[in-house]
């Protein structure tokens, strides 16, 4: 059976069929799930990408392909058409050897493919990495545990390009330092990381591949932590601001309009809880902020238009009550005799007082 597989390899590279780079052969625990990149060329950037099941190409059968999903959540699919890669992802379940093919769709011709192994075992896989995905600053350094329990020498390779075999090497700038810590674990270091870093790898033993994936970014600056922190601060106290002023406008809102509204404030409390959990963006805050500002305009608006009314209705009837309020009343005066007009006539003064 290894021969006829041998043989199938062989005449899919001669026939240049062999155009995607992937693992050889792969272990993980039952249970456990497993990332295998597959390189592609150029031309194929556009093309269908998908993952077949089973040992013979022309029996295979589809597991999963790009821009779909798997019913059976056993197996995903993502393409990075910019480093030309796509990655499919497998659920282990049942402990045996697994064959699979990574393959293209080529329209109106024979779909290019390349073959792996997947092993799945009930205890410790025979390679195995505590992360298939890890991080690292630029400049610095990181280091990546593996176990094992076969025999053969170390190297790290990237995908389709250069390797390194213990104990050190360089790759692309980056230095590469393999260092055995016991008989079934051995630690590689990256040194001097570089952005252009960034991307899958392949560490092999033996027959063996375990596939990582590495991302190198910018440490951040003082500046930007002290920004970080500012902004993590001022969402606390916007959270603690928000509540108060919107139990108080929701207080101002019912006393004036006498419409309950404290359902729909208090789904905006929740909200605002939830979200500020998280890191808040600073545009968040300012439409939250002018949100605020906007719903105090508002309640102010509301309140004065409720005293003018208020003021109104009170005036009319201060100005009744004044005037009921007044009495009339008539004196008269008769001026003396010396003061008078023509004889016989008297000269009476009359005047009106209004009295309280």
């Amino acid at each position: 059976m290894a021969a006829l597989l041998s043989a199938l390899l062989i005449f899919t590279g001669l026939s240049g069929l062999q155009s995607i780079t992937t693992v050889s052969e792969v272990s993980v625990k039952a249970g456990g799930s497993i990332s295998v990149p597959c390189l592609y060329g150029a031309k194929y950037t556009n093309h269908v990408k998908y993952l077949c099941k089973g040992y013979e190409w022309i029996s295979c059968s589809y597991a999963v392909k790009s821009k779909t999903t798997d019913s059976s959540g056993r197996f995903s699919i993502s393409d990075d058409k910019q480093r030309r890669i796509f990655t499919v992802t497998i659920t282990a379940q049942t402990p045996q050897t697994h064959n699979f093919w990574c393959a293209v769709e080529i329209n109106n011709g024979e779909d290019i493919r390349a073959y792996f192994q997947l092993s799945v075992t009930n205890d410790q896989p025979q390679l195995s990495v505590d992360h298939q995905e890890v991080t690292g600053f630029s400049g610095e350094s990181v280091s990546i545990h593996f176990r094992h329990r076969i025999s053969g020498q170390i190297s790290w390779h990237t995908l389709g390009g250069s390797f390194v075999k213990e104990p050190s090497g360089t790759i692309e700038g980056t230095t590469v330092t393999i260092t055995q810590t016991s008989q079934t674990e051995f630690t590689v270091t990256l040194s001097g990381l570089r952005t252009h870093s960034s991307g899958w790898y392949l560490c092999a033993k033996g027959d063996f591949r375990m596939p990582v994936h590495v991302t190198v970014k910018e440490r951040p600056s003082t500046t930007t932590l002290e920004a970080t922190t500012f902004v993590n601060i001022l969402s606390s106290t916007l959270q603690a601001v928000s509540h108060t002023h919107v139990n108080t406008l929701s207080s101002t809102l019912q006393a004036v309009s006498h419409t309950p509204v404290s359902e729909n404030y208090t789904t905006v409390q929740t909200e605002s809880q939830s979200c500020c959990r998280a890191f808040i963006p600073p545009q968040s805050l300012i439409i939250s902020g002018t949100l605020l500002v906007l719903l105090w305009m508002l309640a102010l608006i509301l309140w004065f238009t409720w005293r003018r009314r208020k003021q109104t209705k009170a005036q009319p009837s201060a100005a009744a009550v004044a005037e009921e309020e007044l009495t009339y009343s008539t004196v008269s005066h008769i001026r003396p005799p010396n003061d008078r007009g023509p004889a016989g006539s008297e000269d009476v003064i009359y005047s009106t007082v209004a009295q309280h």
